[in-house]
């Protein structure tokens, strides 16, 4: 089968299950934002050499699957998304990303004293790119969620505390820079 479907051609695409929508649609939008931020998160993954770091950002990418599914899904088709087996956002997901936040700002050294500029290195910027991305996701989806009474709450909890987390891991990145300098 080719990626050449010429479906999309007038401007609307398919969710799952075969619900057609425009591309304009705030639901393809919303999923849209984390399509973009999951290869934001490839780069940062490719550049990067600290295994710790490339692990965290793999298991974020694992999760971003979860939401995209889950937000590419029509709410009438949530209860055959949940049957089918597809995994749904989680409070265990943002303990997880909470608990390595905490165990990272055990280190003040993460924290500069002055304001941080993007750039120090290609992985730290890469991460603040990807922050910046996942909060802009985070806007969209929350303008997505007030039109949706069934909301799961726990994606807009999951991806602000997912920019924190990149924000962390950038400064992370950084440490060895701002130590010998």
């Amino acid at each position: 089968m080719s990626i050449v479907t010429k479906t999309g051609d007038k401007g609307e695409t398919s969710l799952m299950y075969g619900h057609r929508v425009s591309k304009g649609d705030a639901r393809v939008d919303a999923y849209g934002c984390i399509d973009e931020l999951t290869a934001a998160l490839g780069l940062a993954r490719s550049i990067g050499t600290d295994k710790f770091v490339s692990d965290e950002i793999l298991a974020a990418q694992k999760d971003l699957i979860a939401v995209m599914g889950e937000l590419a899904t029509a709410p009438s088709d949530r209860e055959r998304y949940a049957k089918d087996g597809f995994q749904v956002t989680t409070p265990a997901m943002v303990d997880r990303i909470t608990a390595v936040i905490v165990d990272l700002e055990n280190d003040k050294s993460l924290y500069p004293k002055d304001w941080v500029i993007p750039g120090g290195t290609p992985v730290s910027a890469a991460l603040d790119f990807a922050r910046a991305t996942c909060r802009r996701a985070e806007r969209h989806i929350t303008a997505l969620s007030t039109s949706d009474v069934k909301f799961n709450v726990e994606i807009l909890r999951y991806l602000n505390r997912l920019s924190d987390l990149f924000w962390v891991l950038a400064r992370y990145v950084e440490k060895d820079l701002r130590n010998s300098s």
